[in-house]
């Protein structure tokens, strides 16, 4: 019985980790976004140097 229940969680941990990769790759993305727009204004602040 307890191998069954014990199979079962890691069932749902498995369910749970990938319906989280969605959300961590979009934050990814996000941050990637980020970090462009302010490469963009360093090199902006450079040129008027």
């Amino acid at each position: 019985m307890l191998k069954k229940m014990m199979i079962v969680a890691a069932m749902f941990g498995m369910l749970g980790a990938l319906s989280a990769c969605n959300t961590v790759a979009g934050m990814g993305k996000d941050v990637q976004t980020g970090g462009e727009k302010v490469q963009d204004a360093a090199q902006d602040v450079q040129k008027k140097m």
